[in-house]
Formats: structure tokens, sequence, C-alpha cells
């Protein structure tokens, strides 16, 4: 074979690499593939590949030499024993005896015959490693790898060529000199491509994930529900992949699509950055810049002495004109309605706190005390409730009234309309319709859109059934105490049996243990009780 023809087949071999150099997204399999393609395109026996850290030192990052089988880093899992190059020495002097720190600081190949015979450059390492092996090491070829930024992100190092015919060790030549280093800038940009895009993924997701920490430090009442819901959704996801069997058998999740979903559950409320604190931290029916439940205790306190003045006054005008006074009666009615009026007061600071069911019967009640009348400074009566006061005493479910309700629920339209105004790449277009339909019911009775589940996704729905089951186990809400896991199960196998949730994905998060697994990483020790599976509504009715 001619010299021409090599060089033909190298620079023909150099595009193929270049090619597959782009494409590639996993770094150690990038890296690997910077050295072994060095080295097949000089027949070098060894290969070494260190990369510049930010304190200023060549770290071993893959090594390889054929002829002692030696393959370590990248993909090995094999580390590599050796310490960092340092580019500068104790005294802040630049590292020029290193051959590889010398090129990195000089930005400058350097092409050594014989590293045994070369003069100002420190090869006892080597030296060392080969009295240690038995190895020769002779011929160097030390590259810089530059991005696009012109600076030095790597060095390439190459040792011992080898004539192609009888394997003899040999000097590099120029023309594979130029190879190399032409490899070398086109190594030089696929990585620093691929860290470009590793680091603005990773700048999103930080982002992101402080976007949720926010919402959670906004209010005490959900704090971690931003960071559970995405644990939780994961987990089930997962779960349903794994599923051979049913309606969910040919479900199944790249690495794309996982981290889709994962970007989704954790943006699945970001809307709530404009819902106002003061609905979103409603601990109390009555609270508003502050809890009225006190303003109403004065109220009670001021009947009680109004009640007295009327009861002295009647008996000091009985005395006036004579009349005789039924002393015994006058102070036992005065009694029972100081008890009335102290069991009204009691009672109204329990409903102030809210209840996931407030009976019928204590709506009235409330209605009722709202009638009792108050003299007002000039003596005429006065309200004892305010209407808005009823209003809010008597909500059925929770602190929140309808409206503020409304106000809550918005923070999904509002989360569509802030995720859907970002110009997603393709691998994660979806991410507004996954976090947006977690309020979605199958039988499309949710909102905002009013979607059935055959509108919505498989991994939407996951994060339906995630959100509804971290709310229920969580233990930071205002108005209601944590549920056990069995609790917990039956509400939610209910909510299957009411089509509100996917019946599927149910009986696989019921069947894969999903909610044990998070369980004991996220709940206290007192709501992990005995859960038994055969008594839970509604699982298995829809099991193949």
């Amino acid at each position: 074979m001619t010299d021409q023809s090599i060089l033909l087949q190298q620079l023909e071999q150099l595009n193929v690499i270049g090619i597959a150099l782009s494409s590639e997204h996993d770094h150690k399999r990038l890296l690997e593939m910077i050295v072994v393609s060095a080295k097949q395109m000089t027949n070098a026996d060894g290969g070494t590949l260190y990369t510049v850290t930010e304190d200023q030192q060549l770290r071993f990052e893959i090594m390889r030499t054929q002829s002692l089988n030696i393959a370590m880093g990248g993909t090995t899992g094999i580390e590599i024993p050796f310490p960092p190059l340092p580019l500068y020495l104790a005294d802040g002097s630049p590292n020029h005896h290193m051959v590889a720190a010398y090129s990195s600081l000089n930005d400058c190949t350097v092409n050594i015959e014989d590293a045994y015979a070369a003069d100002g450059f420190d090869f006892s390492g080597t030296r060392e490693f080969d009295k240690s092996t038995g190895y020769r090491s002779r011929s160097f070829l030390t590259v810089p790898m530059k991005n696009h930024e012109n600076e030095i992100i790597g060095i390439l190092q190459l040792i011992n060529a080898q004539h192609p015919d009888t394997g003899e060790i040999m000097p590099f030549s120029l023309a594979s000199q130029r190879l190399v280093e032409s490899l070398a800038s086109q190594a030089a940009v696929a990585l620093t491509n691929q860290q470009l895009i590793t680091g603005l993924k990773s700048l999103f997701e930080a982002f992101i994930q402080l976007i949720a920490g926010a919402i959670d430090a906004k209010s005490p009442y959900t704090g971690g529900h931003c960071r559970r819901v995405p644990e939780l959704t994961m987990m089930l996801a997962e779960a349903a992949s794994r599923t051979n069997f049913g309606p969910l058998r040919e479900f199944s999740m790249s690495s794309k699509e996982v981290d889709e979903l994962r970007i989704a559950a954790w943006m699945h409320d970001c809307g709530k950055v404009t819902t106002p604190e003061a609905i979103m931290d409603k601990p109390t029916k009555l609270s508003k810049i502050f809890d009225r439940i006190e303003l109403i205790e004065q109220r009670f306190e001021l009947l009680k002495k109004q009640a007295e003045c009327r009861l002295l006054k009647d008996q000091l005008t009985s005395l006036q004109q004579g009349h005789e006074v039924d002393q015994p009666k006058l102070e036992s009615a005065f009694s029972a309605l100081m008890r009335q009026l102290e069991e009204d007061r009691v009672f109204l600071r329990y409903a102030n706190i809210g209840s996931e069911l407030m009976p019928v019967h204590d709506q009235e009640r409330v209605r009722q005390i709202a009638k009792y009348v108050l003299e007002d400074a000039n003596g005429q009566p006065t309200s004892f409730l305010s209407e808005d006061e009823v209003y809010n005493l008597t909500i059925e479910r929770g602190t929140l009234t309808d409206e503020e309700r409304s106000i809550i629920n918005h923070h999904i339209v509002v989360t569509i309309e802030m995720l859907e105004s970002l110009p997603y790449p393709p691998d994660l277009r979806r991410v507004p319709e996954y976090a947006g339909g977690h309020h979605e019911r199958m039988d499309g009775k949710g909102y905002p859109r009013g979607l059935t589940g055959e509108q919505m996704s498989i991994p939407a729905r996951v994060m339906t059934i995630a959100d509804i089951f971290e709310a229920l186990t969580s233990g930071d809400r205002p108005y209601k105490k944590a549920k056990t896991l069995s609790e917990a199960l039956h509400i939610l196998g209910n909510m299957k049996l009411d089509h509100h949730v996917d019946p599927d994905l149910f009986d696989v998060f019921i069947r894969e243990k999903v909610y044990l697994r998070y369980a004991k990483q996220y709940l206290q020790p007192d709501q992990i009780d005995e859960v038994d599976e055969a008594t839970i509504p509604g699982y298995g009715l829809s099991q193949v």
C-alpha cells in the first residue's frame, strides 16, 4: 500500500470518526472513542486522555495500552490509580517538566521520538511504570484539545507508534501528527458541545427545582409537595413500564421520555407563584390578615357582659318598683345562658379549624349562633356574626370558600400558560400536557379542561395519582391530619371506583407496592400501618 493510499484511507477514517464523535451523547464513551480512534489512526500501542480541571490540573480520564492489556477509566469501571498532573508547581511556576503539562501550558503539540533520550522533560514516572511492567515507552505524541473559545480543555497523548507491517516501535510521522491534531480539534468540538448541552440541561433542571423549592417555601402548609410528587411520579411510571400484561403491557418510556416526565412533575405546580399567600396559606376559615375568631371570642365576652348587665338592671328595676324578684329563677336562667354561650364559643373555635367534612347540623348551628344580638355603642341591636363570617364558618370542606378555591384551582391554568410559553426542544414538548393534567379525571369531571381518560396520556394520568396520594399522606396541611397508608389507599380506591383515577395505574400502584416504597422514604413511621390489599376498594377489578 502506497503512502498516498494510506493517507487517503486515514483521511476517510478521520471523516468517519468525526461523524461518530458528533453523534455520541455519552460522556464516557465519547472520551473512549477519542483515544481508541487516535490509536487506530496512528497504529499506536497506547493512549491517554487528560481533561483540564478547574483547579488547573490534568486529570486522567482514559488509559489504554494494547500490548499490556491495560484499559482503565471511561466505561470500564476501573479507576485510574494515578494522581492528576499539576499545571503549576507549588511555588506557582509553570510545570514545564511534564510533557502533557507543557503541551497544555504552551498550546503546542509535542512529538518525541524517544522519551529516554529526550531533554527538558521529566519522564521519571514513565520509567517507573516501564520498570514495574517491563514495558518500554519510546515515541510520544502529545496534542492539546481546544474548545470554541480557544481554551485548552484536554490533552490527548499517544505512545509507541508501530510499523503497520513489522510492529516495530517507530516515531510518530508528521502526517500522523497532523491527523491527530485534526482529530483532537474535532474531538474538542464534540466534547465541548456535549459539555455545553449537559451544562444547559443541568442548569435547566436546577432552575426548575429552584422554582419548585420556592413554591414549597412559599407555603409552610405545602412544603415539600413539589419535591415529593416528582419522586412518586417516577416510581409509578417505572413500575408501569415494567408491566408485561393487561392494558399497560405495551407502555414503556425511553430515557428522554423519563426526563420529560420528571421535568413536568417538578413543574406541575409552578402556577402557584401567582397564588396569594393569604389564600394558599389560609390555616383557618376566618383567617385573612389575622384569624377573626379572636374578634368573635371578644364578642362572646361582650355578649356575656351585656346579659349580666340586663340581669342586674332587671333586678334593680324590680326592687325600685317594689316587685318581688324570683332570684333563683333569674340566676338559673343566667347560668344556663352563660353555659350556652361558652359552648357556642368553643364550638365556633372548633368549626373555624376546618375539617374534611362539616355536617349539615353543624352548619345550621353556626347560623343559629349568628342570630345572637349585640348592642352597639348607641344601644342599637347589631348582628353577632357578619354574613361573610357565617359564609366562611359554614365551609363544608377545608378552610377555603368556593371563591378562594377557585383562585387556588386557577394555578393549574397559570401553570399551563407558563409552560406553554416556553420554547421546548422536541424531546420536552409534552411537558405542559403532563404537568397540566394532574387535576383532570378519567370521567371528564376534572379541571381545567375537563379531559377524559381517553384524551389524557398515561404519564399525565400517572401524575394524577402521585399528586393525590402525596396530598393524602402529607403531614403539613393545616386542616387535616396526615392519612395512614391504609386510609390513603382506601380513599384512592374509592376514587378509582368513582372514575377519578386511572384504574390500571391504580392496580400497578398497589400490586408493585409503589405506595410502600414511597412510604418508607417520605412518611412518618406511625403512618406506615398494616395494609390488607384485599380490602382496598376496587383493587384488582381492572386486572387482566
